[in-house]
């Protein structure tokens, strides 16, 4: 199985080279051509010497897989399939360290949503979750494991519209912060000079909240921070939320409170509503009690139903009452549109499969 070059920092490429007996220089050069030009294979590096490209070639490749299938929904939003090969164990030099019987062979899905000017990118970082949220199709299916950052960064440059994104949300399939250190290394070239050269402000991850790598985040990154909520109450969240148990929402909010966020990065808190579940007035009022002060915004998503869940999603007249008491405590707070749900493609939608449209 030949090295992937997607990911690695150009000190890393540089070490390459020379074990290769190439230029120094070539670092650069491949840098440029994966980060900058997007290529998909080393013989596209056309100002590296043929005989330097069949050494690459020998053990390296560049490592942006093509999507396997691609489905386009009717308000222009774009799933792609991509297939990877996952190891379960975390760890940054996992995938090279790695024997062939750590690998599994997976499926995992990204999301491109236009919107007027703007092109984002919902992007995937583990096959599967191990938070096993209950409402969610990723969490469902269990855990196959995680990404290297170079399928990472395959999503960013094996789709059509590679050259055109605006945006990055984080909130594919699987738990950013329980892969943050592949996590880490993508967002790392996503905003590095020598990377795509992106600000951190069109980044945003979203997590539930995994306290040890939350504080790597927030110290090490100025890309925005998204919670998954859902309830303000412990025990109502546990039931939907297994993870509440071993990350507590109080201890997460205590933890983002030490931050600030007053300035270009922002907090939100993304609440899924469930009819007659965490919409009623009891709700208003807990979400208002625990984000009371905090530089924040509240975003109310509709459930998109899926197989063998008893709760639908709330009316559009109380997400809207809900809307509106929060506004008036002082918490910003909007509904957010949702797309791409005839295509499987919405929050909490996305499962590593589908067909390609003809």
């Amino acid at each position: 199985m030949k090295i992937k070059l997607l990911g690695k920092t150009p000190a890393e490429l540089k070490a390459v080279v020379t074990s290769l007996g190439l230029p120094a220089f070539t670092a650069k050069q491949i840098a440029d051509w994966m980060y900058s030009k997007r290529v998909h294979s080393i013989d596209e590096m056309t100002n590296i010497s043929k005989a330097g490209r069949e050494k690459l070639s020998e053990k390296y490749e560049v490592g942006a897989v093509a999507p396997a299938g691609m489905a386009l929904s009717s308000d222009g939003t774009k799933k792609y399939l991509f297939p990877v090969s996952c190891v379960r164990k975390s760890g940054l030099n996992a995938y090279e360290n790695a024997q062939p019987e750590d690998f599994e062979d997976a499926a995992i899905e990204a999301v491109m949503i236009p919107d007027a000017d703007r092109k984002t990118l919902c992007v995937s970082s583990q096959s599967g979750c191990r938070m096993g949220c209950k409402f969610c199709m990723t969490g469902r299916q269990g855990f196959h494991g995680h990404l290297s950052a170079a399928d990472i960064l395959a999503q960013f440059i094996s789709i059509d519209e590679s050259q055109e994104l605006t945006n990055a949300v984080f909130m594919g399939m699987g738990e950013p912060l329980d892969n943050w250190e592949n996590v880490s290394r993508a967002i790392e070239v996503l905003t590095a000079d020598w990377g795509f050269g992106w600000s951190p402000k069109r980044i945003t991850l979203s997590s539930i909240g995994v306290l040890p790598n939350l504080r790597k985040y927030l110290e090490e990154s100025r890309c925005h921070l998204a919670i998954s909520l859902h309830d303000p109450f412990p025990d109502e969240r546990a039931s939907m939320m297994p993870v509440q148990k071993a990350y507590p929402l109080d201890e997460v909010i205590a933890m983002i409170r030490q931050y600030d966020f007053t300035g270009q990065r922002r907090v939100s808190f993304e609440y899924t509503m469930f009819a007659g579940f965490n919409d009623t007035k009891r709700h208003e009022d807990g979400l208002i009690r625990l984000l009371r002060g905090m530089e924040c915004r509240v975003n109310l998503i509709r459930f998109h139903q899926i197989p063998d869940f008893p709760y639908k999603t709330s009316s559009d007249s109380i997400m809207e009452s809900f809307r509106d008491r929060l506004s008036a405590h002082g918490i910003t707070c909007t509904i957010r549109s949702s797309r791409g749900e005839d295509i499987l493609a919405a929050c909490g939608m996305l499962a590593g499969q589908h067909k390609e449209n003809q």
